[in-house]
């Protein structure tokens, strides 16, 4: 058994930093349809902007509206306006295909894998 990659979001726009929050990942609930991600899924959150790195939980946010929101701790972290990739991971024996999106600088959709 391995941990396998099953979920991304790449290259999102942090849209909000929430530091009096108690903590985790805001994410528009379509891209975590998209993508795969559960509600309350633990996932890694890296900046290609700051190079820090996290993990945290998902908390569902407002369908359609591109939020992605760092909340709590995360926030001194990973800042508004960073651009970021949001990965999930499974424990697996057998390979599987993960489900990558795509989005623009507002975080919409523009291709999937």
């Amino acid at each position: 058994m391995k941990f396998i990659l099953s979920s991304k979001i790449f290259k999102a726009t942090v849209t909000q930093a929430n530091v009096n929050y108690e903590g985790s990942i805001t994410i528009d609930t379509d891209l975590c349809d998209k993508a795969g991600f559960w509600i309350g899924e633990k996932v890694l959150v890296v900046s290609n902007t700051s190079g820090n790195r996290l993990e945290t939980y998902v908390i569902p946010g407002e369908f359609g509206s591109g939020i992605i929101c760092m909340n709590g701790a995360a926030a001194r972290l990973i800042r508004k306006n960073e651009e970021v990739i949001i990965m999930g991971f499974v424990l697996s024996d057998k390979l599987i295909k993960p489900k990558i999106v795509f989005v623009d600088k507002n975080n919409k959709i523009i291709k999937m894998k």
